[in-house]
């Protein structure tokens, strides 16, 4: 089966063409940084104006790249949630239309189950496997028994880890988005320079929380105001890196231990972090695991993920129509048991 998969999630316009729910043939995206760097984070208003410059332009050069034409596509996966309102409607829409026009079948996927997913573009994964989603909207460990079949381990209590990343990067004096410059400016930071907090992490469970810590950076920097100007800004990243990737791992751990499956999965924005791929590759081995992180660009958002579940969820006759309406926010438990 030929999908074309659109997300429109945030502040990327995706398109991608893949065959068999496995192999990309084109993974396009127009990413909207320049357009959000000078307001510190996506304005929601600009963010759906871009997308309709973008989707139909987006979707022609997925096409093109892939070598194929809207009549070679077999079925439509299309994010229905979570994100923003006004940007997933216009994923959602091209998507509506271009099923109508085709004749052919589409389906709503979740964006995190996309990310969960992702790995599959490039390794074949056994389940069950635990999973990691770390992102910007979202940081969640997942035990995932199969495709439609996810049961929550563990969740964020208030910030999550790259909402964290971005909102410490600002108090720093960094542009957005903040996260990869505070990853590449702790390469030659002292990690142990400043013991920031590692919230929860002595707490039974699999729950995260980040608030606390990206206050402990600002205390920090309020009862020292010249630790910027007297060049501590790598060893202040390389610091706070390590406390958010030491927790990470620690509950990654935990959900390990409390299901008893060597195999884990690492997903979302986050992943890309070369600090959090070291650790977790560190506790991989100590644990004697099976790791899994897919490539930086099948981490950040992008439209081929979504061809992962929306493809099988097609190929059992489970797909939407005009009815399909976006869902701001889709409860995790959603993702339990769409699949019988």
């Amino acid at each position: 089966m030929l999908v074309l998969a659109i997300e429109s999630s945030c502040d990327e316009t995706a398109a991608a063409v893949v065959k068999d729910g496995r192999v990309v043939l084109s993974n396009v995206i127009a990413s909207q940084i320049a357009d959000h760097a000078e307001y510190g984070g996506v304005v929601p208003e600009i963010a759906s104006r871009k997308h309709m410059e973008a989707i139909i332009p987006v979707i022609e050069a997925a096409l093109s790249q892939a070598g194929v034409t809207l009549g070679g596509i077999e079925g439509i996966a299309v994010t229905q949630g979570p994100g923003l309102a006004g940007a997933l409607l216009v994923g959602l829409a091209a998507a509506k239309g271009i099923a109508y026009v085709l004749g052919q079948p589409i389906v709503g996927v979740n964006h995190i189950e996309g990310h969960l997913l992702a790995i599959f573009l490039e390794h074949e994964v056994e389940f069950p496997f635990v999973a990691l989603a770390v992102s910007g909207g979202h940081t969640h460990l997942y035990l995932v028994e199969g495709v439609g079949h996810y049961r929550t381990l563990g969740q964020t209590v208030d910030d999550d880890a790259g909402e964290a990343f971005d909102k410490v990067a600002k108090l720093l004096g960094l542009p957005y988005p903040g996260g990869a410059l505070i990853d590449r400016l702790a390469e030659s930071g002292d990690p142990v320079a400043v013991r920031f907090p590692r919230p929860l992490i002595h707490e039974a469970g699999c729950n995260f929380s980040f608030s606390g810590l990206k206050t402990s950076v600002l205390t920090y920097l309020r009862k020292h105001p010249r630790a910027l100007e007297e060049g501590m800004l790598n060893d202040l990243c390389a610091s706070f890196q390590a406390s958010v990737c030491e927790v990470l791992v620690a509950k990654t751990a935990a959900a390990v231990s409390a299901t008893g499956v060597k195999r884990v999965v690492v997903a979302g924005g986050v992943a890309c972090n070369t600090g959090l791929r070291r650790e977790m590759e560190k506790m991989a081995v100590s644990l004697g695991l099976e790791l899994h992180i897919p490539s930086p660009l099948l981490c950040t958002d992008n439209a081929a993920m979504l061809a992962v579940p929306g493809d099988y969820y097609l190929a059992r006759g489970i797909s939407g129509g005009r009815e399909l309406d976006a869902l701001t926010v889709w409860p995790r438990d959603m993702l339990a048991q769409r699949v019988a």
